[in-house]
C-alpha cells in the first residue's frame, strides 16, 4: 500500500478494510489513487472473477453500477457498497429490460448473449455473459443451432463476429467514450508516433479498430505493451488506464489517444477520453461509503437467481481451455 505511507485519508481507508474484512476491486479506468488502495485492479472479467472467489465480508467495488450489481449477484449475503450511486454506464441505459425482452419475444430461437456493461435486469433475461476480453471464446462457445442475439454493444459484437464468422442480430448500443475516438484523429497521431504501437479497445468504432496493432480488452492491452518489445504504445480507450500501464512496464510511453480535431496537433490542448461515471468516484467517497456502508447494492433474490446462471456459465467457459471452448 505505498500511498497508505503517505496519505492520511489512504491510511484511514486501510484501517476500514481491516475493521470490515473489506477488499477494495478496482476498474481499470478509475482515478489513479482509487487504483493504488485497491485490493485487485483490472478489467470486468478479473474483477467478477475476484468477487467470485473473495472471503470478504464487505466488497468496496471501485467502478460502476452494473459491475457492483455483478458482485451483489455473486455474493449475496455479503455488503456490497459502491463509492457514487450515480456511477452508471451509457451501455446499460441503452438496454431497458423490458425492451429485451419485447424484442426476444419476435425469435423463439435467440440464443441472448449479454455484455457485462449492463443491468442485473438484462442479465436476469439472458443465457450468457460475455465481457471484451471474453467474447469471442464465449461466442464461440454458443448452440451452433440457435441464434444469437448480442446485446448491448453492437461495435464490440461487430468484432467478435469479424473474429468468429458467427452472425449475430446486434443490439444498437455503445459506449459514449469510446466511440468518439474516429479514424482521422487516429491516423493524425499515428503521423506524430509513427514508431508507436497502436493498442485499441473493441467497444470502438470499426474504422478505427482496423487502424489497430491489436484489439483487446484492458488486461490483455496491459499483456501486450508489457511484452511487446515496442518503447511507445498509444491507447485507444478510456485514459485511466495508462497509469496502470505506467507502473508495471517502465521504461515505455504511453499515448492516450484524444478527442480532438484533426486539424489541431495531437498536443495542442486536446481532450483525453475519460468516462465521467468512472471518474464520478473519488477516494473521499471511497472512504465514506466504508465508513457509512453506503450506498449499498441490494436486488431482488428473484433477479439474483436467474442473473447469477449466465454469469457463472461465463466464469466456467472463461476456465476451459481454449481448445475447448467450441
Amino acid at each position: 500500500m505505498p500511498r497508505a505511507v503517505f496519505d492520511p485519508l489512504a491510511r484511514e481507508i486501510y484501517t476500514l478494510k481491516k475493521q470490515l474484512n473489506a477488499v477494495i476491486l478496482a476498474h481499470n479506468y478509475q482515478v489513479p489513487e482509487i487504483q493504488d488502495v485497491a485490493d485487485y485492479v483490472g478489467d470486468s472479467l478479473g474483477l467478477s472473477q475476484q468477487a467470485a472467489k473473495t472471503s470478504a465480508d464487505v466488497i468496496v467495488f471501485c467502478g460502476v453500477h452494473f459491475m457492483a450489481e455483478t458482485a451483489k449477484i455473486l455474493n449475496p449475503n455479503k455488503i456490497v457498497v459502491l463509492p457514487d450511486r450515480d456511477a452508471g454506464c451509457s451501455l446499460e441505459a441503452s438496454c431497458p429490460a423490458n425492451q429485451l425482452e419485447a424484442l426476444q419475444r419476435t425469435n423463439p430461437n435467440f440464443w441472448t448473449i449479454a455484455y457485462i456493461n449492463c443491468s442485473a435486469a438484462v442479465k436476469a433475461l439472458t443465457d450468457v455473459i460475455c465481457t471484451s476480453g471474453n467474447a469471442e471464446k464465449i461466442v464461440r462457445a454458443a448452440p451452433k443451432d440457435k441464434d444469437l442475439l448480442f446485446v448491448p454493444d453492437e461495435n464490440l459484437g461487430q468484432w467478435v463476429m469479424e473474429q468468429t464468422g458467427r452472425p449475430m442480430t446486434l443490439w444498437k448500443g455503445n459506449c459514449y467514450a469510446h466511440v468518439e475516438f474516429t479514424r482521422d484523429n487516429l491516423l493524425a497521431l499515428k503521423a506524430h508516433y509513427p514508431a508507436a504501437k497502436v493498442v485499441v479497445h473493441p467497444e470502438s468504432v470499426r474504422e478505427v479498430r482496423m487502424l489497430a496493432d491489436t484489439v483487446a480488452s484492458t488486461e490483455k492491452m496491459i499483456d501486450y505493451c508489457r511484452t511487446n518489445p515496442a518503447k511507445q504504445f498509444i491507447v485507444v480507450t478510456e485514459s485511466g488506464i495508462i497509469h496502470r500501464m505506467q507502473k508495471e512496464c517502465p521504461g515505455k510511453e504511453f499515448i492516450c489517444t484524444p478527442v480532438f480535431d484533426a486539424m489541431r496537433a495531437p498536443t495542442d490542448n486536446c481532450r483525453c477520453s475519460e468516462c465521467k461515471f468512472m471518474k464520478m468516484n473519488t477516494l473521499e467517497k471511497v472512504r465514506d461509503c466504508m465508513k457509512k456502508l453506503a450506498p449499498r447494492i441490494e436486488l431482488p433474490p428473484e433477479i439474483i437467481k436467474r442473473a447469477r446462471l449466465p454469469i457463472e456459465r461465463m466464469l466456467e467457459i472463461s476456465a476451459r481451455p481454449i481448445e475447448n471452448a467450441g
